[in-house]
């Protein structure tokens, strides 16, 4: 290193990975991202991409993002803005400039910027920094293109396998700028290309080339940085995606109930993630069926759960209006299941690359009859391990189908997750029939505290029985149409979900006096953690209750909301949390915060408009319509 460079200590900083999307630039993100995972730093990442499967080259429409928090304590969202933009295009400097904080530093391939790719980014002029407003003096401008060219010229690669390469470039001289090992990198990519090793011998060449330019030119900055890591729970950790812990999760559940794990599926952006990532695990006894379509896959995982194993199958938002039906099978039969939903931008084919929490009543609701089924909400990348293990556990012990909602960001996002021993995970005893039941077995036995039935699986003797979408008896199992039978079986099916114990709600921070309570559900704690930080760095009195068990709802769910005398429900969506709660509380009337924009909440949005109530008058919470509290 030269004498002239610094290295300067950073608590924090947020790196913005940005080009076409056969760029790389989710590649590059991710090796930046594991690289920091695995020297201890935490870290929260957002892929940002389109739904084109290959937008023309060059185009606004086709830019592809994957940004980047990194600290060196607890981070809990990908950041509002970024530190560093790497723009490998005109189109991306173009549509992602307006992510980047005040000075900060940009980093560009001169090569594509000539007059055509700026004419394709609607470009009026050459000077396409003036027109954005960018300083000269934040912009390191490198041919990129050039000097992996002439970096791969002598590989016996073609041209267009070498333009690949250019995200290694711009990745090399980023651990450059952080002051990150090129050993970890090169450990990934021989990983990710093990099959294909002059691949792999090509792209660390050029992180490496990339590196040594920005160390030779010192990159137009004065100093490099490093993000130390001062506290960290000691184990061992991975950079892992909330789809990724989520399959984790159910493997980890299975084992601990001793059963072999069954996922039925059918592709769907954001959640085909879990069915490849399962498929890689046969030699830990899962088995993986890609079903023709939502339909089958629902019904083949029904089939699995009444054989005795540990079913689930994931979708997204589109998904789960396809299985509603074979869903409700699975609630008459009383059979465990986990259906996880990954929820995009809707309605209809919507967004599908991008993020909202707007399937929370359809799973709540969105079938015929009354079917009652448990609701658990992921709030973050490694909480999706934690979330689908507890949803295999209440499946099991208590014979029901059971709803995993994540969303696109947390799906896709990543996080540092410390690996848990299995001796710490929480026993799961599944509800089988008991010995003394054996030829006097009937398939809607139950437990009279809990009224969770007993689970026979076919082929004991002793134990024949048959489930169907008709009503059954409940003493004999016999098909039944009488309305009395049908009345009790209804409130028996509804009081197995309500008696199921879940956590009670937690209160964060100024949980005793605060003047303002903020209320979330799943993906959103990060961001509205963080707000009640900002908030409270104000001075301001302020508590945060994040659900992660929505239906049944805690116990204390009543207690706290009605303690504060003012709340507000933060959530991607036109207020179904908040819906539910006045469903359930009576003389409810929150505040609402409501943003369907595909996109994560911003912080300091969030921390302008809840000064805003914070400073306001208090009011009377009846008397009021829905609309007076509409503030987003």
């Amino acid at each position: 290193m030269e004498e002239d460079i610094v290295i300067k200590e950073l608590d924090q900083v947020v790196v913005r990975f940005s080009g076409d999307s056969g760029d790389g630039m989710q590649l590059a993100g991710n090796i930046f991202s594991t690289i920091s995972a695995t020297v201890g730093n935490d870290i929260s990442t957002f892929p940002d991409y389109p739904a084109d499967i290959r937008a023309p080259q060059g185009s606004l429409t086709g830019v592809s993002g994957f940004q980047v928090h990194i600290g060196d304590g607890t981070v809990y969202t990908p950041g509002d803005r970024c530190d560093v933009l790497v723009a490998m295009n005109a189109a991306a400097l173009k549509t992602q400039y307006k992510y980047t904080r005040p000075q900060a530093t940009i980093i560009i391939d001169t090569d594509s910027f000539g007059p055509n790719d700026l004419r394709k980014a609607d470009f009026l002029t050459d000077d396409y920094l003036g027109e954005l407003g960018i300083d000269p003096d934040c912009v390191v401008a490198c041919p990129i293109t050039t000097m992996v060219k002439h970096c791969l010229e002598d590989s016996g690669m073609d041209n267009k396998s070498i333009l690949k390469c250019r995200n290694m470039f711009a990745l090399g001289m980023v651990c450059w700028l952080f002051d990150r090992n090129l050993e970890l990198a090169e450990e990934f990519l021989h990983h990710k290309f093990g099959k294909k090793p002059q691949v792999a011998e090509a792209n660390i060449r050029v992180v490496h080339a990339g590196y040594d330019y920005a160390h030779n030119t010192h990159a137009g900055v004065p100093a490099t940085y490093r993000i130390e890591t001062h506290s960290k729970v000691p184990g061992r950790y991975m950079d892992i995606t909330g789809n990724k812990a989520t399959a984790y999760g159910l493997i980890a559940a299975a084992e601990k109930a001793g059963l072999k794990l069954y996922l039925g599926s059918y592709p769907i952006t954001p959640a085909t993630d879990i069915l490849h990532e399962l498929s890689k695990h046969k030699s830990c006894g899962v088995i993986t069926v890609q079903c023709e379509d939502e339909i089958s896959a629902c019904a083949s995982a029904i089939g699995a759960s009444f054989a005795g194993a540990l079913a689930a199958t994931s979708t997204s938002g589109p998904g789960i209006c396809l299985k509603s039906e074979a869903i409700n099978l699975a609630v008459i039969d009383e059979l465990p299941l986990v259906i996880i939903d990954v929820q995009r931008g809707g309605p209809s084919t919507g967004l599908p690359t991008k993020s909202e929490q707007t399937d929370l009543l359809q799973v709540l609701y969105g079938r015929n009859g009354e079917s009652p089924m448990p609701v658990i909400a992921a709030t973050s990348p490694t909480d999706c391990f934690s979330a689908a293990y507890m949803a295999a556990k209440i499946a099991l012990e208590h014979l029901t189908p059971v709803v995993l909602l994540t969303d696109a960001f947390i799906a896709n996002g990543s996080a540092a997750w410390r690996l848990p021993k299995m001796e710490e995970l929480p026993e799961i005893h599944p509800h089988y029939a008991t010995s003394d039941q054996r030829y006097r077995y009937t398939p809607y036995q139950r437990d009279p505290e809990t009224c969770v039935r007993y689970w026979a699986i076919p082929g004991q003797e002793g134990y024949t029985h048959i489930l169907g979408g008709l009503e059954k008896d409940g003493k004999t199992g016999s098909i039944s149409t009488e309305p009395e039978n049908h009345d009790l079986m209804d409130h028996l099916r509804s009081r197995k979900v309500a008696r199921i114990e879940v956590p009670d709600l937690e209160v964060l921070g100024d949980k005793d006096d605060a003047e303002l309570l903020i209320v979330g559900f799943g993906s959103t704690y990060g961001h509205l953690l963080s707000t009640l930080k900002e908030l409270r760095g104000k001075g301001y009195k302020v508590a945060l209750a994040q659900f992660k068990y929505v239906n049944p709802l805690p116990h204390n769910t009543v207690e706290v909301l009605n303690r504060y005398p003012k709340v507000v429900v933060a959530e991607q969506n036109l207020g179904q949390l908040a819906a539910l709660l006045r469903i359930r509380i009576n003389n409810f009337s929150p505040y609402q915060y409501n943003k369907v924009k595909g996109q994560p909440f911003v912080v300091s949005e969030l921390t302008e408009e809840f000064e805003k109530i914070l400073l306001a008058p208090n009011r009377t919470k009846t008397g009021l319509t829905y609309e007076d509290n509409i503030i987003a």
